[in-house]
């Protein structure tokens, strides 16, 4: 395997590594073992720095203009070619819990796809992005730019469910 493949392929597992301690952190957390959180999370820490690494020795992050433009195209890919394949599998199986948690991603990676191209157009102008809060929502990562909605338009949550990104 050519030393790019192996690149991407450490990214992947680093990036996905990374996820999986997070996960596992709120877990030991929620469990009563909040030294194991700590430690999952500063695992998740150190997996951040190897696949940040590999991404920088691929010559993967450019400039913001650049970054939009890559993130624009993964997630149009992701919602109007991964998901609904995915999705349409899912149902098909009857794996109810796989369909829900696609068609919110699919909806999301709308979303981002529509914000990261207002960005891009406001980055071309030579300017950032107007100062508004940005809001998540914890049951399926929609993402909204000033107040966040009394009701996810997604998945239902309430507002408190939505945290600030700071």
């Amino acid at each position: 395997m050519a030393t790019k493949e192996n690149l991407q392929e450490a990214f992947a597992g680093e990036s996905q590594a990374n996820r999986l301690y997070l996960a596992f952190a709120e877990k030991a957390a929620a469990d009563g073992y909040p030294q194991v959180a700590k430690l999952f999370r500063a695992a998740a820490a150190a997996e951040t720095v190897h696949a940040h690494n590999h991404l920088r020795a691929m010559g993967g992050i450019k400039d913001t203009a650049e970054n939009l433009e890559t993130a624009i195209e993964g997630e149009g890919h992701e919602f109007q070619h991964m998901y609904p394949g995915f999705l349409a599998e899912a149902e098909k199986a009857g794996e109810q819990r796989a369909a829900f948690t696609f068609r919110y991603a699919m909806a999301v990676e709308e979303v981002h796809h529509g914000l990261y191209g207002k960005a891009l157009a406001t980055v071309k102008a030579g300017k950032d992005m107007d100062a508004t809060p940005i809001f998540v929502c914890g049951g399926c990562g929609h993402t909204v730019l000033g107040e966040a909605p009394d009701k996810c338009p997604i998945c239902g949550a309430p507002k408190q469910r939505f945290s600030e990104i700071k």
